[in-house]
């Protein structure tokens, strides 16, 4: 694990949906971080319909569970449809990103934990997990 992930101290154990602040980080998305140490992280993502979750990619192993909506999915050279239920993984350096067509969350599980979310410039790794000690 790099030595900023070992730096990241972990949260409290309960984090309470009302007491939980919402951060706006595009238009028509938000995101609230529900808790995480260095090598893991849980995100709740709210899309309006016709938000975009911007084609991007990530170190980060990530796994994702839709808990309401129904977004037009791309991962890779894969475009789905996926809706309240579904689930997907995505592998670390994969181009991904969505567009909401129904209002809706997503539950994103990230490891290591997204530094670039807590306030630090992502780190440019190229293969993870890293052999830094």
């Amino acid at each position: 694990m790099s030595s900023l992930h070992n730096s990241i101290k972990p949260t409290k154990e309960y984090w309470i949906d009302d007491e939980t602040p919402w951060e706006q980080v595009a238009e028509g998305l938000s995101r609230q971080i529900m808790g995480y140490d260095g090598k893991i992280m849980l995100v709740k993502a709210k899309f309006d319909t016709g938000a975009v979750g911007n084609l991007h990619k990530h170190y980060h192993s990530q796994v994702t569970y839709v808990a309401s909506g129904e977004f037009k999915m791309t991962i890779g050279d894969d475009v789905r449809i996926i809706k309240e239920g579904d689930s997907y993984y995505i592998p670390p350096h994969e181009m991904h990103g969505c567009v909401c067509t129904k209002p809706g969350i997503l539950i994103d599980v990230f490891s290591p934990a997204r530094e670039d979310f807590l306030g630090h410039q992502q780190l440019d790794l190229k293969t993870w997990p890293t052999n830094e000690k």
